[in-house]
């Protein structure tokens, strides 16, 4: 269990996507990497983004990216910390949250919308290893 957003966060994230058979049976069919930038706002001062290697249900690579870095990826969500917590824990649903753009989304929405259920995946694996909040 970590804390969001922190190292041990996306570490422990990178971990449970690669040993939770549910979500590597959902997710056997998505292949696409992923920036999560994590907007100021509350206890964040600064942009915080984290890159996933999500491949047919593993996650190959995860990590924080340095402030200076630039990285392209198929899939970017960006919103304020307060909403990417809202949707961990559970108060605001992924999905409603990109409807609304509460949760900006860069990339094939068709895409996503056609895999609703590896997102709902994701974010319970999310869920289930965050304990605390900044």
């Amino acid at each position: 269990m970590a804390m969001f957003p922190s190292e041990a966060w996306i570490s422990d994230l990178k971990d449970k996507l690669n040993t939770d058979p549910k979500y590597a049976q959902v997710a056997r069919d998505w292949e696409g990497d992923l920036l999560v930038q994590v907007e100021p706002g509350g206890a964040v001062t600064e942009r915080i983004t984290y890159y996933l290697d999500l491949w047919h249900g593993k996650c190959r690579d995860a990590y924080a990216l340095d402030a200076s870095a630039e990285k392209k990826a198929v899939f970017v969500l960006k919103a304020p910390y307060g909403n990417y917590k809202q949707v961990i824990k559970g108060d605001l649903d992924p999905m409603q949250a990109m409807l609304t753009r509460k949760l900006s989304v860069q990339g094939n929405m068709a895409v996503l919308m056609r895999n609703i259920p590896t997102v709902l995946d994701f974010v319970r694996c999310c869920r289930e290893i965050t304990d605390s909040y900044l």
